[in-house]
C-alpha cells in the first residue's frame, strides 16, 4: 500500500473512493455513463492505477479529459448533449453543468407551451404513460362497501 494514498478524492464536485480503479470510481461523477468511463479510461495513461494514487497532476489530467473529451478524441455520440438545440454542437456536461441545462431545457419548453412543458408545469408524466391508476398525488380513489 502506497502510504500517501488518499481515501476520498474530489473530482468534478464529486467524491470518489480512492480504494477503486479510476475506470470504476469515474462513475460516480454524475454524466460519465459505462461506455463514457470505458472510453475516458482508455484514453488516460493512469487507468489501471486507483484513485488514492494519482498524484495532482494526474487529477487535473483527468478533470480537463472530463470537461474537454473532443480534445482527447473521445467519439461524439458518446457525449451527452449532442446537437445543443441553441449552439448545434456536441458537447458533454458533467454534474452542475447537466442539471442547469436540464432546468433550463424544461423551462424553455414550459415557456413555449409545447406538449412537453405543459406536462411538466401541470405535474403530469410527460412520456406517454397512463394516468388512471398511477401518478396520483395524495388522493386515495377506492370502493366503498354497502353498509348492512
Amino acid at each position: 500500500m502506497v502510504k500517501d494514498m488518499k481515501s476520498i478524492i474530489r473530482i468534478m464536485e464529486t467524491n470518489l473512493d480512492g480504494n477503486k480503479p479510476v475506470k470504476i470510481a469515474i462513475r460516480r461523477v454524475k454524466g460519465v455513463s459505462f461506455m463514457f468511463g470505458n472510453a475516458i479510461s482508455s484514453v488516460c495513461k493512469f487507468s489501471d492505477k486507483l484513485v488514492g494514487e494519482l498524484s495532482d497532476a494526474e487529477i487535473k489530467e483527468l478533470e480537463e479529459i472530463l470537461t474537454n473529451p473532443a480534445k482527447y478524441n473521445i467519439p461524439s455520440w458518446l457525449y451527452n448533449r449532442r446537437f445543443d438545440p441553441l449552439t448545434g454542437e456536441n458537447t458533454h456536461l458533467c454534474v452542475s453543468q447537466l442539471d442547469f441545462t436540464k432546468r433550463m431545457d424544461i423551462n424553455a419548453m414550459k415557456k413555449m407551451k409545447t406538449y412537453k412543458g405543459v406536462r411538466h408545469s401541470s405535474n403530469l408524466p410527460v412520456r406517454g404513460q397512463r394516468t388512471r391508476s398511477s401518478f396520483r398525488k395524495g388522493s386515495t380513489v377506492g370502493v366503498k362497501k354497502k353498509k348492512k
